[in-house]
């Protein structure tokens, strides 16, 4: 090898030497880190909380563990051939729902299973439900199953269509029992809890606050339901029917009913029976498997402020008369087509559920006291309250195609009303025992009479009080008025019924 390279090769195992050198010195001394070490958090909390946020907080806890054992896990077993366990098939379209069952959708006909909720009211086992949860239910077909675990069969007491109310019964001793608010007292924007059993994740608690009293949403049906709802946003979902709505008392204010959703989930409108409601029904349905109710006899309306023009009334305020069923209690006190009430007992009355709630929480025999607008007077009536009468069966004009019109007779348009009349033919004189007035042939869609509710077979009996004859009176009437105008029209419908309705001149 020659010289130089092994001077060279020297030269590299000397550096060598040198850099390990380097690096033992370098590293001596220092500690590893294994990965068993332990990492000291920080606990400290980076604010004072405020006292109230705390406390609001402590409240929330203390409502949750001390109600949630008054509410129940409710198993139901339709019998056979229910279209669900509702009062009637829902129209899937329809933004309000019920709610009931797992996955909240409508079951096929036949024996299914659904879920809900319900309140314990007693001590010795009554409980408060939708009656839309239990209504329908076969033999043996419902089962309460508690917070702790334990498992009942239960049994109907009484159902409640007009609220959607029902009590059902269980077989116990020493229950927890939910103490009873006074939704008279609620106000929108107080923070509420909404306790039930959602989506099949049972005892669930969800808070939010008072969204708005006194709903009206159609969504229990017929003429005579009773709808007043809190609505709340706390998130209630299929399966909370039934359930409970509580303040932050830790009471009931309202039972958990329906929800307003495109989905079939929580959008954050939901429903519930006020516990004022729910106390009297219940009562009842305990004492008597039903609830007698006291009726006007008569069929109302929520004045607007068209109607309130058309009345002579100061502003849009009470309900309008749309007709009075003979021999009914309004009948016997004087009670007229087209009179205002506004105020039953001293309690002013400006929807037509807050006149509802009031009467219906009478019985046959009792006497309420209306306040009445009538031709620009105010005057006083005393309604002795009569039993619900059997709903007739009512002839439609559609068994007479011919009755509607008169055969060779052409109708009058009139524009500003958007519809066409024509003077209402003998054999509807005679039907609805009347003696004069003129029947709607057409209704322009989406005209001012259409909006209204005009149909075409309804006959005009008087315009603006006047009685209408023929087609001449009408136009007569409403010849001096201008666009904006109200005219105030009294119809005949279909069913024999009389209606008012009020409609702008366009």
């Amino acid at each position: 090898m020659p010289r130089k390279s092994i001077i060279a090769a020297g030269f590299v195992v000397l550096l060598s030497i040198i850099f390990g050198a380097v690096l033992i010195a370098n590293f001596s001394g220092v500690k590893v880190v294994h990965s068993d070490s332990q990492v000291e958090f920080n606990t400290t909390p980076p604010i004072s909380v405020n006292p109230n946020v705390k406390s609001l907080n402590d409240a929330f806890i203390e409502i949750s563990k001390t109600v949630t054992p008054t509410v129940v896990y409710i198993e139901v077993k339709s019998g056979q051939k229910q279209p669900e366990n509702n009062q009637q098939p829902q129209d899937p379209n329809d933004p309000f729902k019920f709610f009931f069952g797992p996955d909240g959708q409508m079951p096929d006909q036949g024996p299914q299973m659904g879920s809900g909720s319900g309140v314990i009211i007693s001590k010795d086992g009554y409980i408060v439900t939708n009656n839309h949860v239990v209504k329908g239910a076969g033999e043996h077909g419902i089962k309460v199953v508690l917070t702790d675990k334990r498992e009942f069969d239960a049994k109907v007491i009484g159902l409640d269509e007009n609220t959607d109310l029902a009590v059902i019964k269980i077989e116990a001793n020493d229950l927890p029992v939910m103490s009873m608010g006074n939704s008279d007292n609620l106000q929108v924007g107080e923070w509420v809890l909404a306790i039930g059993n959602p989506l099949g994740l049972n005892y669930t608690v969800t808070a939010g606050i008072v969204s708005a009293m006194g709903r009206n949403i159609g969504v229990n049906g017929g003429g005579y339901a009773i709808e007043n709802f809190i609505q709340t946003d706390a998130a209630i979902n299929p399966g909370n029917s039934g359930g409970a709505l509580v303040d932050v008392n830790g009471q009931l204010i309202g039972i958990n009913s329906a929800i307003k959703t495109n989905t079939g989930y929580y959008q954050g409108y939901g429903f519930a029976i006020p516990v004022n409601i729910v106390k009297s029904v219940s009562q009842e349905l305990i004492k008597s498997g039903k609830v007698v109710r006291g009726y006007i006899g008569v069929q109302i309306q929520t004045v607007d402020e068209t109607m309130a023009r058309g009345l002579g009334l100061d502003k849009a305020k009470g309900v309008l008369v749309q007709s009075v069923q003979k021999g009914g209690g309004g009948d016997e006190a004087g009670l007229q087509a087209g009179d205002v009430i506004l105020s039953v007992d001293g309690k002013e009355v400006n929807a037509s559920n807050e006149l509802q709630v009031i009467i219906n929480s009478k019985r046959p025999g009792d006497i309420a006291k209306l306040t009445v607008f009538r031709d620009g007077k105010t005057i006083e009536k005393d309604v002795t309250l009569k039993p619900r009468a059997d709903e007739e069966k009512q002839t439609s004009m559609n068994n007479n195609k011919d009755e509607g019109s008169n055969k060779g007779v052409s109708s009058t348009s009139i524009n500003s009303l958007g519809m066409a009349v024509q003077d209402a033919p003998s054999s509807l004189k005679e039907k609805y025992n009347i003696s004069g007035g003129v029947v709607v042939t057409s209704v322009e869609r989406m005209s001012e009479s259409f909006l209204r509710g005009l149909a075409e077979g309804m006959v005009i009996v008087e315009a603006n009080k006047k009685k209408i004859n023929d087609v001449k009176d009408l136009t007569e009437v409403i010849g001096d008025k201008k666009s904006g105008d109200p005219i105030l029209l009294k119809v005949v419908d279909k069913n024999g019924q009389e209606r008012i309705v009020a409609l702008k001149i366009q």
